[in-house]
């Protein structure tokens, strides 16, 4: 949106006397998200409450887009901008936001835009594809949600932290008793598949978890399915407006739920794993038990694209597309200095440091994969 100070104009020309008099406002279920680092830009997302449509507006915009509420015209918006901006709100600027604003359908009495075509989705093959499970994923969700309320007091919730925490350095300092555990766990088929077993009911647990928190702090979620890559399937649940949920910490227990949850599927095995001694066989198999949940709950905090770590590091950061601006910010780093000039401080460091990370995180993940892969084989 163009910040040029309004050229004057005749008053008594009425077309520009109506615009000037028209106090716009957003219409009801507009939502608005909070600011959000996309390369070297700032951005908020904003939503149509019908259709679902996002789309992104710059500071500017967002200043004037959040005071449409009905009461105000261009000129007693004029000052609060020129104040903020330090220029003048220029009235092509406001026509031309009415006008887009209007287009599509998010001011108050705009016609709602056509709902867009759907993406075309790749068929179905026995090899890969997805499937709804539920007719109204929402609804199933707030069920369970109200069913588990009661469990997700601070009362209940913090011990439990508390206890998931915990179980994360008692398991580091036994890693070679679970390393054996899992070699001697491969050694028997039959108990291996029934940890396969419970490791996939977990999976399919995680993803209800995303759902139930998301139902919590008033998220929505948009399907719950099937996604299958053959020879493995899980379900997936959707939360399709998590990026405009109030609060940094809402985002972030979303994001982290499936891997929590996970971590307290292991507590009771943990407990009886300890309380068991050394000589009991039992013991090995619940050693290899947990070494293999453990890593399932981890892997997914890693700060990587897909896993729910990356989007945690998004939420903290208040990033956009983190990878793939990564990714554009150090190929145009490449090129020279003034290739990046247009990039705040903030978010050069911010680039920096996540590739280097990234590709610290892949080697220590190919050297972690092939240690443990040698162990097994050498036990």
């Amino acid at each position: 949106m163009s910040t040029a100070p309004d050229s004057e104009a005749p008053a008594s020309t009425p077309s520009r006397g109506a615009v000037r008099a028209y106090r716009p406002a957003l219409r009801d279920g507009v939502r608005i998200g909070p600011p959000l680092l996309r390369g070297p830009r700032t951005v908020h997302l904003v939503r149509h409450p019908v259709t679902g449509a996002v789309f992104e507006v710059g500071p500017k915009e967002h200043f004037v887009l959040s005071r449409f509420d009905g009461t105000r015209t261009l000129d007693d918006l004029a000052p609060e901008y020129a104040a903020r901006f330090g220029r003048r709100l220029a009235e092509g600027s406001w026509n031309g936001l009415l006008g887009l604003l209007g287009a599509r359908g998010l001011l108050d009495g705009a016609p709602d835009p056509p709902l867009p075509e759907p993406a075309p989705g790749r068929a179905n093959t026995l090899w890969r594809g997805t499937r709804r499970m539920v007719a109204d994923a929402d609804a199933t969700t707030a069920r369970l949600h109200r069913v588990l309320r009661p469990l997700l007091h601070r009362a209940v919730q913090l011990p439990l932290l508390a206890a998931a925490l915990a179980l994360v350095p008692v398991l580091a300092l036994h890693t070679g008793e679970l390393v054996d555990g899992a070699a001697e766990l491969v050694r028997q088929p039959v108990v291996l598949a029934a940890a396969a077993l419970f490791l996939w009911f977990s999976i399919t647990l995680h993803e209800l978890a995303h759902g139930v928190a998301a139902q919590h702090y008033g998220g929505h979620v948009a399907e719950i399915g099937l996604r299958w890559r053959f020879p493995a399937a899980m379900l997936y649940c959707t939360v399709d407006d998590y990026l405009f949920i109030t609060g940094r910490r809402a985002k972030l227990v979303i994001a982290g739920a499936g891997a929590y949850l996970n971590l307290l599927l292991l507590l009771p095995f943990a407990i009886r794993w300890y309380t068991l001694p050394e000589d009991e066989p039992a013991r090995a198999l619940l050693a290899g038990l947990l070494l293999l949940g453990a890593v399932q709950a981890l892997s997914n905090l890693v700060p990587l694209p897909p896993l729910d770590g990356y989007r945690m590091l998004g939420h903290l950061l208040g990033t956009a597309h983190l990878a793939p601006e990564t990714r554009a910010y150090l190929s145009l780093r490449r090129t020279g200095a003034a290739a990046v000039a247009a990039y705040p401080r903030r978010a050069r460091l911010i680039h920096t440091a996540y590739g280097a990370g990234a590709v610290l995180l892949l080697l220590l993940a190919v050297a972690g994969t092939c240690t443990v892969a040698l162990l097994l084989l050498l036990g």
